[in-house]
């Protein structure tokens, strides 16, 4: 029976979002509110033709037979993608060529005679503030943790107020201080003055973090939405028909992006090691300065070939909202979404914050499902952590012959660089062929073991140089020389973290983006981002162990925390495997947010 009301002043009639079922109509109690096999609403095909709710078919849809055999490819990565990506291999280079620089300043002391921190002994070290290694990897997990907070920030400002483009040049304006202010710091007259230059370092620092977040936040995002691929479809290539899968292509827009963000990563660390070892601190500081005001000339250049989305206003305290009316009316069965959507609420009982659709709901559950799965990415993170200053100290204790001891950390950037292609052109393409489906969860699991096998190969270095040192077990004395090994002889666990950052990190990435709602996606890129932050702060409990005699035992623990979280993450998530294209093919709710043409602002009364 169906109730007869009066929609002239009901939110969703008002906006245009309703359905049949949320008019007033009854709803049909055999058919779902979510189909999985929905295609998106209210998107153009390839010949410009609308696709609008009632529209099932559309050029080169694909039969469930065919998403079944086919094989399944990537779309064309569009040349407004490549710039975007280019703006972040500037950002990259400008804070991974400053962030190289702080263990050897934070941990050594200034050279005897130098105002530069340079050191003219070849196997000496820059530094200046002579802290020590505790506090230089305590300073390193400080810049990580407030670095990867700082997104959550940059994702509320981008989705309620300014937009991605313009809070990305917020970010290059709050890094461009920052960058100037560790100058300033590094400066002659500056660095002999011990407190004064910390002070001045700890600034520089701080405000480096907030522009970090800012842009990391949004640049991702901004670039995966210049994808032309919405929809799966039939295409011929070379005789073969294939499915043109926007998840394929996401998979490749997110590993060239990783592989942009490694070549700044690479020549801003390898550049700059060898400016502070041989120059100093100031001029080491500076370049990464220059470079990184080539980012906004290059988004003004290229703004109206961009696909510019503008804010929406803050949805946060609505998905609140929804999920508390979710609570009160699950009832004591248990918890579920399906009482928040629309088409399951009588019109005279809707609150008037309720102007959203019934895909927005599915779609929210989706966003909360991929954060879920960023949960288990801070043990992850402590594996990579080690590289940014327990693996550079260990260098330092190894024989180098005249290479600087942070300049090993270059092969992690380089194995990243060398192995994208690999993987992109042969072993997700062969994976393809051979009919096994390399799931993001699959990946990621896979990217937890590699980083243990990581941490296992530190843990053994460590051991032989402890048991070859000079000084044994407390081969990090100040007077202590270097243990008989090589330093490129750690080049293993340098590599095996590249490799688990491609199948780990970057689907987090691509993983974020596929999953968030439309309007949220900033957002849930920054949760995703802020899994490195919560991993930092959890790697602080560890800095006790980040110095002589307990650093096998440091490596040791991690490779331990490593397996068994890799073990926990796939038999927590790899149910999703099967559900991954019922997910990825979710109708597109076309609720926006405050700025949705047609809907009025009233009161947000629960």
């Amino acid at each position: 029976m169906t109730t007869t009301v009066n929609l002239d002043n009901d939110a969703i009639a008002r906006s245009g979002l309703a359905d049949p079922e949320t008019r007033g109509h009854a709803v049909n109690p055999s058919k779902g509110s979510m189909d999985v096999h929905a295609r998106e609403a209210s998107l153009q095909n390839r010949d410009g033709r609308m696709l609008d709710d009632d529209d099932d078919d559309y050029e080169g849809k694909p039969t469930d037979e065919e998403m079944r055999t086919l094989r399944r490819v990537s779309g064309k990565i569009m040349w407004a993608m490549w710039t975007i990506a280019f703006v972040e291999l500037c950002e990259r280079f400008s804070y991974y060529g400053s962030a190289v620089l702080y263990t050897n300043f934070v941990n050594h002391p200034l050279p005897a005679g130098s105002t530069t921190g340079a050191d003219p002994d070849p196997d000496g070290n820059p530094g200046a503030l002579g802290m020590g290694p505790k506090a230089a990897q305590g300073i390193s997990l400080f810049n990580q943790f407030f670095a990867y907070m700082m997104p959550l920030v940059g994702a509320w400002v981008a989705d309620a107020r300014m937009g991605r483009f313009w809070t990305l040049h917020l970010a290059i304006g709050i890094s461009t201080i920052a960058h100037a202010v560790l100058v300033a710091a590094s400066a002659p007259a500056v660095i002999v003055h011990n407190k004064s230059s910390f002070a001045a370092f700890l600034i520089g620092l701080l405000c480096l973090c907030v522009g970090t977040g800012f842009f990391k936040a949004n640049v991702s995002p901004l670039l995966a939405e210049q994808n032309e691929d919405v929809l799966p479809r039939i295409q011929l290539r070379n005789g073969e028909r294939v499915i043109v899968d926007p998840a394929v292509t996401n998979t490749r827009i997110f590993l060239y992006f990783y592989l942009c963000i490694n070549i700044g990563s690479l020549t801003g660390q390898i550049g700059m090691v060898y400016v502070e070892k041989l120059v100093g601190f100031w001029l080491a500081f500076l370049i990464p300065t220059a470079l990184f005001l080539l980012a906004p000339v290059v988004l003004w250049s290229q703004k109206n070939k961009y696909k510019l989305k503008p804010p929406t206003g803050s949805v946060l305290s609505k998905f609140l909202k929804m999920a508390w009316f979710a609570r009160k009316r699950s009832g004591v069965k248990g918890f579920t979404w399906e009482v928040a959507k629309p088409s399951r609420v009588p019109v005279e009982q809707r609150p008037v914050w309720m102007t959203y659709d019934d895909a927005w709901v599915d779609e929210v559950r989706r966003g909360l499902m991929a954060c879920k799965v960023f949960l288990f990415l801070p043990i992850f993170f402590l594996s990579y952590n080690q590289m940014t200053a327990n693996l550079t100290t260990q260098a330092s204790t190894m024989q180098r012959n005249g290479v600087p001891n942070d300049v090993l950390q270059n092969l992690n950037p380089i194995s990243i660089v060398v192995m994208i292609p690999i993987i992109d052109h042969l072993l997700y393409p062969g994976l393809r062929k051979m009919g096994v489906a390399f799931t993001p969860i699959k990946r990621m699991t896979c990217g937890f073991l590699i980083a243990a096998l990581s941490m296992v190969a530190s843990a053994v270095m460590q051991y032989y140089i402890y048991e070859k040192s000079p000084c044994g077990w407390y081969a990090n004395g100040k007077k202590c020389d270097p243990a008989p090994i090589n330093v490129w002889a750690q080049s293993l666990p340098y590599i095996l973290i590249g490799v688990a950052e491609i199948f780990a990190n970057v689907t987090s990435y691509e993983y974020a983006f596929s999953k968030a709602p439309e309007n949220m996606k900033s957002l849930v890129m920054s949760i995703n981002l802020f899994m490195s932050a919560v991993s930092s702060a959890i790697g602080q409990a560890f800095t006790p162990l980040s110095g002589d005699p307990l650093l096998v035992w440091n490596y040791t623990i991690i490779a331990c925390i490593a397996t068994v979280g890799g073990v926990a993450f796939w038999f927590c998530f790899r149910h999703l495997d099967s559900e991954e294209d019922k997910w990825n093919m979710l109708k597109k709710s076309q609720y926006i947010g405050k700025q949705q043409p047609g809907v009025e602002k009233g009161h947000e009364d629960v």
